[in-house]
């Protein structure tokens, strides 16, 4: 919807584009409902998990997930169980903003990057650490909310273990000319409320023991979600994809 007569014609256009400072024609934004509750899913959000089963998200072979769901979690399963291993979303996705809600075993077991260890894979290359560190020593940037091998987060604002905790990631995906990079892809998260990343850029696909590494991929890509033998859960996941101001 545009309403011309409520801005201005005879106004400066802004720079490098076809609209003017206050332009009256300029599309209008789409009215989005925010959730009723913190945490809550606005209404252009698309609901991954809502609690009752797993018919967005598959194994990495493209086979249902053999992940536990109850009490309106999904949980990964004890190691070695039949249809354990990471899961991934079937929608793919770019630029995005994404919530979810995480909780690890309580009481603890284990210690360093034996406790409580899962990760967010964003597009299922870039990851976002998960570990219970509470009172719980680890190398710096494997600590929860690391972008892992690269980036420790700001604070360590983990929760104890056994109560839920929230990641809220904005998530810029990086840009290829051929092999070559010619944005990398940024990444802003908010644990628990607390910012433990600002629009930081992205080395690269994450590595363990190795530094990361760009290598061209699609324009979009799966969530994924690490089972790393810890029966950690989740609950409450939604994205929503991220388009331009005119788009």
């Amino acid at each position: 919807m545009t309403i011309a007569n409520i801005g201005y014609q005879d106004t400066p256009f802004l720079p490098g584009d076809r609209w003017r400072v206050h332009d009256g024609s300029r599309p209008q934004a789409a009215i989005v409902t925010p959730g009723g509750a913190p945490g809550a899913p606005p209404s252009d959000a698309l609901v991954l998990f809502d609690g009752t089963d797993l018919s967005r998200w598959q194994s990495q072979k493209g086979e249902p997930s053999g992940w536990i769901v109850e009490n309106g979690y999904m949980q990964v399963p004890a190691h070695g169980t039949p249809g354990g291993g990471d899961i991934i979303t079937r929608d793919e996705f770019g630029d995005c903003q994404i919530h979810l809600e995480w909780c690890t075993p309580s009481p603890p077991k284990g210690d360093s990057q034996g406790r409580g260890n899962s990760g967010v894979f964003l597009m299922g290359r870039y990851e976002i650490q998960v570990l219970d560190t509470y009172q719980n020593p680890t190398y710096a940037d494997g600590l929860a909310g690391a972008i892992y091998g690269q980036y420790p987060p700001l604070v360590n604002a983990c929760r104890p273990p056994g109560e839920w905790q929230t990641y809220d990631i904005l998530f810029t995906a990086p840009r290829f000319s051929g092999d070559t990079v010619e944005s990398p892809g940024y990444v802003t998260l908010i644990h628990n409320g607390v910012v433990l990343h600002n629009h930081t850029a992205l080395l690269g696909g994450t590595r363990h023991k190795d530094v990361a590494q760009y290598r061209a991929h699609p324009p979009t890509g799966p969530l994924k979600l690490q089972d790393h033998g810890n029966p950690v859960r989740f609950r409450n996941i939604w994205v929503r994809p991220l388009k331009g101001y005119d788009e």
